[in-house]
């Protein structure tokens, strides 16, 4: 990931303080796995910006860079207000913005150690709000670059800046139909198209017509991957065939089509007329980084892309399926099994491919093989969702944090038992604002992240949970 800096100075400050500042908040980005792109230390004093012609000659670099994820703004002295907002302005790069302060020390406030940051940054953001451009800042007011709180920090603006270009970016593909029983996946493809999200359709006959064209000894390496994913014990060889054709055809068409991720009709057109479940297929995918949503959720799928940049895993699509106990904040997530293998626990519940019973028991289990049983691995949880609203013409999300529990269950499918604070209010929430059934998860702390990417940089309207 590429991220701009813009080393704020001001000509009454010691110049040193930019070289000091330049070395310590490259430092702390280069730790984090960011290649930071800045002006060389020539340029000014070390690189920093703090008249127009400095400002534009780091708008130059950075419309050299046309795949900058972000831009910290870093003050080690008070920094050039004014300059500060012409880079950003005349470079029009849309990405998330960082403002960061140095602290100043009791010890130095004469005249050639003093920062004066703390009234700078205040000035930066002053002018960043006239400009019109929208900036995230540290918790602390003036921190460090080595300081854990900024290193937190970091992490959750590199967060930020992954969600919003993932999804100002995304091409989601969907297979087939909404199942004509499921209004509620019901969405604005238009809206999504406003808003930088493209779909991808194709019909399900083409899909299966693909199939159809591949032998069986096309199919052997994706049938090996499958058997090596996860165990397949008591599943027929025909179903395990027949997923890896699936598999493949998948894999071409996202490969093909530039997708980031899928949505795929599975209720129960490919039971019927291809005789598998298409979870396991489904799961191998996101696992590789291509979240796969079921019951042509295509903004289900949308949630679930998102919270994959957020936290940098894999992430699921599961019902709010069932209380547990008596219990008013534990709750049973549920699905047949599109989960991604990272997302299972594996010492003492492996997860194994197997049939639903309940479509199984209409269509019948030989044409039903495929779905995953297993437990979510305990620990912690974000739950998102994004939905359309034709009503408002916007977008909306929600997110939330839990913690998957160890709790017993007898039960079958892909399934967690969670705890979240506040569950009946946010169940409330979901009710009353008409968000579907179907919410996104990844085992990773990352609401935060989501709420600012998802509320303030791509203007959504998004209720954070507690």
């Amino acid at each position: 990931m590429k991220i701009g800096v813009i080393l704020g100075n001001r000509s009454f400050f010691a110049d040193e303080l930019c070289l000091d500042g330049r070395q310590r908040i490259l430092g702390a980005l280069e730790a984090a796995g960011v290649t930071p792109v800045i002006l060389p230390e020539d340029a000014g004093a070390y690189g920093s910006v703090q008249n127009r012609e400095q400002a534009l000659e780091c708008v130059a670099l950075f419309k050299e860079h046309s795949d900058l994820a972000g831009v910290v703004i870093s003050l080690p002295n008070f920094g050039d207000e004014k300059s500060i907002a012409i880079v950003l302005r005349e470079a029009k790069i849309d990405v998330p913005v960082l403002v960061h302060a140095f602290n100043d020390h009791l010890d130095r406030l004469d005249y050639e150690n003093r920062r004066d940051s703390f009234c700078g940054k205040v000035s930066v953001c002053n002018n960043l709000r006239q400009y019109g451009i929208k900036f995230t800042l540290t918790t602390l007011h003036t921190v460090d670059p080595e300081h854990p709180t900024f290193q937190a920090d970091l992490q959750r603006f590199l967060a930020v800046c992954r969600v919003v270009r993932a999804l100002k970016r995304a091409r989601i593909g969907l297979v087939g139909v909404r199942p004509a029983d499921f209004n509620t996946v019901r969405y604005s493809e238009k809206l999504l198209e406003y808003n930088n999200i493209s779909v991808e359709p194709i019909g399900l006959i083409d899909i299966v017509g693909r199939i159809d064209e591949l032998s069986d000894d096309q199919a052997e390496q994706a049938l090996a991957e499958i058997k090596a994913y996860m165990p397949t014990e008591g599943v027929p060889g025909g179903a395990l065939v027949k997923m890896a054709k699936l598999l493949m055809v998948l894999r071409e068409w996202v490969g093909s089509s530039d997708l980031h991720a899928v949505a795929v009709q599975c209720w129960d057109s490919l039971q019927r007329y291809l005789g598998v479940n298409p979870c396991a297929v489904m799961s191998i995918l996101a696992n590789a980084g291509i979240p796969a949503a079921c019951e042509s959720d295509v903004v289900g799928a949308v949630s679930m892309l998102a919270l994959q940049a957020a936290s940098g895993m894999p992430s699921a699509l599961v019902d709010w399926n069932n209380n547990y106990a008596d219990d008013p904040e534990r709750f049973v997530l549920f699905h047949c099994g599109n989960f991604a293998k990272a997302i299972y626990q594996n010492e003492s519940c492996s997860p194994a491919i197997n049939y639903p019973p309940i479509l199984a028991s209409t269509l019948g289990q030989e044409h039903t093989y495929g779905s995953i049983d297993g437990k979510v691995k305990p620990g912690k949880a974000t739950f998102a969702r994004i939905t359309t609203d034709d009503l408002t013409g916007t977008i909306r999300a929600y997110c939330a944090e839990g913690v998957i529990t160890d709790d017993p269950l007898a039960t079958f499918g892909s399934w967690g038992v969670v705890n979240v604070p506040g569950l009946q209010d946010l169940m409330r929430f979901i009710c009353e604002n008409g968000f579907e059934h179907h919410v996104a998860i990844t085992l990773d702390s990352a609401a935060d992240a989501l709420a600012e990417a998802l509320g303030k940089y791509l203007g959504w309207d998004v209720y954070r949970h507690r």
